[in-house]
């Protein structure tokens, strides 16, 4: 039995580059349970992370008691990390919200039936649409965590039925940098690389990513690399002593910790190492690519010295990471919030595309960008166009695009609202503050936690002037402030698909019933339009579907002839085995593991998803000025000068302030929180100092300590940390206490949400808010209870551990790991293999699962909600 609390990764199974990835098979069961006593597995993957391990879910009785990785799946090949082996199920028994809640004459929520909430509902909808505001009026504000067929139908119903281009998610918080950066340089959306990189590489670049937390299976992956023969060099670019910036010094790379807000300067500084020592592949660049003496002109001031000085790391490390990535025979890029949530964040991204550009090190094993999601259905908002994106990565600025939508459909193209661009997230609540939007539907996701400047937040939710619907699995911070609460039916509890970073699409089967009277997300927004009679232009129902598999096969119409091809899918071919990695089709009917292996990029102007922004200003560039560059194929090389970031240390706020996860949480706890060996690994927020700092504090392990910005407080117990001089550092997870009588404060009395301190700005091309730039002082103010609360296994450990508790799970926290316990993972099945029976679990012994746990979470609570990674979504919701 493994402590997975303890030992995060587990066992190593070390191989040599080349090789395949062994196979390592997790299982955890509700105690005292054993396989023997599980009814049946049914077919899943996890949700918890944007990695999207499979899994099968094991139910006993009719209730989720436990998971187990699937051997057979690409992705993960049986293994599991410590929110999908405890976090994914154990949140089952708790306080669910079963019944739907309106808010009645008193300003109070009370339980009530579906007629009525949604009644509710379509009355003020119709009522406001038939007001002057219109479609205008109504905003969608939803999550990472959905069903791909779920984002799919709210799309039709915003973008076709209401007509509003108020539509994004907490997506925006974490991953449109990722897709706005592939936009720029490739002409679309869609991860070049593959994880199977991580096995044929020669060095690993993680910009901003600090793996070893927020995916912890894949981090086991390059773990498996490290530790086997020929291993790859890593390069760690990132201000804390994160598991990967040790990995750096272990392997001879470099770990770069420059101060937040200065990436731009750093990569600019690296291109132009790697231009001037010659390590570029000129064919490529002069067949494949456009704008190389443009990018050369940017980045020629960039020497290390002068990076140096701007990011405050010495300018040898600058050329040794260089050197890495110029000499690499095959290098693998990885990027994620370190670089996303900051004041200059898609043109430091798009810089991370340079590189591989410059040296043609796209589309064969071992070379590939990773431009990570921050959740595991990220990818389907950004396909599905629940977000700022059109279904099918179609361009807003295209006609063409927008007839073609308006003809599969069935609606007049002046419906689809493509007049200015999409609304993006903070610019709709911009518009819920000044009060043009005037009902706001939120789905699986805890604002009042993971955006920004949070008193704001909550001054907004807390109108009159403002109809908030918020639909989820638990009463959040965020459900205490609706007007009307919807009881959603979470993961297990349904059925649907969903797309991982690599592309990889999983079928999630339904293996128990929801609570009470909760419904599916679909099966809300199916009964929404049928009571608003959306109808098409030949009056038939504008929504021709009624279950999941019917709208994925009206999702597969939608992708025909587009780069997110998934006509060659099916639920049966998704059963019984792996996931399979879009595109899927007549070419290619088993999948796609990396794009642009023939140098074609989809940057035709008749085909591409964005005619391209200026990364310094954001400003959009039109149709006529990107057909004159001819690109018809090419990539783009785009550059920007750095700036500094709009909050910088001062004399009256003299430390840089960043937010990030834990291992044990994601966004807001709302599942995690619930889940008994997560919330006792990581109860309660903390502050991490540097030594030097908390000397010259005065502050000593486990001292109360306040944190104020120009925007609010917070106060939580230091841990003395690793971290680099002059740089704070807090978990985001962490919300407001949210039993009633606390005074909106955590248990201790103290506020202790990291967001009170984040600023409303964001990045002038992605939009993603800046949740990595701030700046704060702090103050001690109370002598220590005992050691921090932070975890010490990970990022948080303490510089001196000393006296300080290890962290580790409870004595029920076992995991078995089978090494080597089923054949290696296999090509995607063809559609005339015969497939396994829905629900039947997987593919020979290689089944996994997951489900939850016998009995109820005892009285103690857990302590905050899911929302965020500096924010994204409840994490309450799949």
């Amino acid at each position: 039995m493994s402590d997975r609390i303890a030992d995060v990764w587990g066992t190593r199974t070390p191989h040599a580059k080349d090789t395949p990835w062994p196979v390592r098979v997790d299982t955890h069961l509700d105690a005292p349970l054993t396989e023997e006593d599980v009814d049946r597995w049914v077919q899943s993957a996890c949700v918890l992370c944007s990695n999207g391990c499979g899994c099968d879910i094991a139910v006993r009785d009719g209730r989720m008691v436990g998971v187990r990785g699937r051997a057979a799946d690409t992705v993960n090949h049986g293994r599991l990390g410590p929110k999908g082996l405890y976090g994914s199920w154990q949140w089952s028994r708790t306080d669910r919200l079963t019944r739907p809640l309106v808010r009645d004459g008193s300003g109070e929520l009370v339980e009530s039936d579906w007629d009525t909430a949604m009644g509710r509902i379509v009355e003020r909808s119709k009522e406001l649409l038939a007001s002057d505001a219109g479609a205008l009026s109504h905003g969608f504000y939803t999550s990472g965590q959905l069903f791909l067929e779920e984002y799919y139908t709210l799309a039709v119903i915003g973008k076709a039925g209401l007509g509003t281009p108020h539509m994004d998610g907490n997506t925006r918080l974490c991953t449109a940098t990722a897709a706005a950066a592939l936009k720029e340089n490739f002409g679309s959306d869609g991860q070049p690389g593959s994880y199977g990189d991580i096995e044929a590489t020669d060095a690993v670049f993680l910009f901003g990513h600090n793996m070893a937390e927020t995916q912890t299976v894949l981090w086991a992956r390059v773990l498996d690399r490290i530790h086997g023969s020929d291993p790859p060099r890593i390069v760690c670019v990132d201000p804390r002593t994160t598991k990967v910036a040790e990995a750096a010094e272990e392997t001879g790379g470099v770990h770069l910790a420059p101060l937040p807000g200065t990436n731009l300067a750093l990569m600019n500084a690296l291109t132009r190492e790697i231009v001037r020592r010659g390590w570029t592949d000129e064919d490529y660049i002069a067949r494949h690519t456009l704008g190389f003496d443009e990018l050369k002109a940017v980045v020629e001031p960039y020497t290390p010295e002068h990076a140096a000085r701007i990011c405050r790391v010495p300018a040898d490390d600058i050329r040794r990471a260089a050197e890495i990535f110029g000499t690499s025979e095959r290098v693998l890029s990885t990027v994620l919030q370190g670089f996303y949530q900051s004041h200059q964040a898609t043109a430091a991204s798009c810089a991370v595309n340079n590189l591989h550009l410059l040296r043609g090190l796209l589309g064969r094993p071992g070379c590939g960008i990773l431009q990570m999601n921050g959740q595991p259905t990220a990818q389907n908002t950004r396909e599905c166009g629940a977000d700022g994106d059109l279904p099918g990565f179609r361009n807003w600025d295209n006609p063409a695009h927008i007839r073609q939508l308006a003809g599969l459909w069935n609606v007049d193209p002046l419906v689809i609202p493509h007049w200015a661009p999409p609304t993006h997230a903070m610019q709709i609540w911009r518009y819920c503050e000044q009060g043009s939007v005037k009902l706001l539907w939120i789905s699986g996701t805890n604002p009042a936690v993971s955006l920004p400047e949070l008193p704001r937040i909550r001054d907004i939710l807390g109108r009159d002037s403002l109809f908030t619907v918020v639909q989820d699995g638990f009463l959040t911070e965020t459900a205490r402030l609706a007007d009307v609460v919807l009881p959603a039916a979470l993961w297990g509890e349904k059925q649907g698909t969903f797309t991982n970073v690599d592309r990889t699409v999983h079928l999630s089967e339904k293996a128990v019933e929801p609570p009470g009277q909760a419904r599916s997300d679909l099966d809300v927004w199916l009964d929404y339009a049928r009571r608003m009679d959306f109808r098409d232009r030949d009056g038939a129902p504008l929504v021709k579907w009624s279950d999941p598999q019917g709208a994925f096969e009206a999702w597969k119409e939608c992708t025909r002839g587009r780069p997110v091809d998934y006509t060659g899918l099916s639920y049966d071919k998704l059963r019984g085995g792996s996931g399979i990695p879009w595109p899927v089709d007549e070419a290619a009917p088993h999948g796609t593991d990396r794009l642009y292996a023939d140098a074609e990029f989809p940057t035709h102007a008749d085909v591409c998803e964005t005619y391209g922004h200026d990364l310094l200003t954001g400003g959009a560039i039109g149709e006529e000025a990107y057909r004159a560059k001819r690109p018809d194929g090419r990539a783009f090389l785009k550059a920007a000068p750095y700036v500094p970031p709009p909050e910088t240390p001062s004399e009256d706020h003299p430390f840089a302030f960043t937010t990030g996860r834990t291992v044990y949480h994601l966004h807001t706890r709302t599942k995690t929180g619930r889940a008994r060996q997560l919330r006792r690994a990581a109860p309660r927020v903390w502050v991490e100092l540097s030594a030097g700092d908390a000397t010259r504090l005065g502050a000593a392990e486990g001292d109360l300590v306040r944190l104020e910005s120009p925007r609010g407080v917070m106060e939580a117990p230091v841990r003395i940390g690793r971290g680099r001089d002059g740089v704070v550092f807090a978990p985001f997870h962490y919300g407001y206490w949210d039993r009633p009588g606390t005074g909106g404060a955590a248990p201790d009395g103290h506020p202790s949400a990291a967001n009170e301190l984040t600023l409303t700005e964001w990045d002038p091309v992605s939009k993603q808010p800046l949740f990595k730039v701030g700046a704060v002082r702090v103050t001690r103010i109370a002598d220590a209870a005992g050691p921090s609360p932070a975890p010490t296994t990970t990022a948080s450990a303490p510089a001196d551990p000393a006296g300080i508790p290890a962290t580790a799970g409870s004595p029920d926290a076992g995991v078995t790991e089978q090494v080597g316990a089923a054949p290696p993972p296999k090509p995607p099945r063809q559609p005339e293999d015969s497939p396994e029976q829905p629900g039947s679990g997987g593919s020979t012994a290689s089944a996994a699962g997951r489900g939850g746990p016998e009995g109820a979470e005892g009285p103690e609570g857990p302590g905050g909600t899911e929302g965020t990674e500096g924010t994204e979504g409840t994490e309450g919701r799949p």
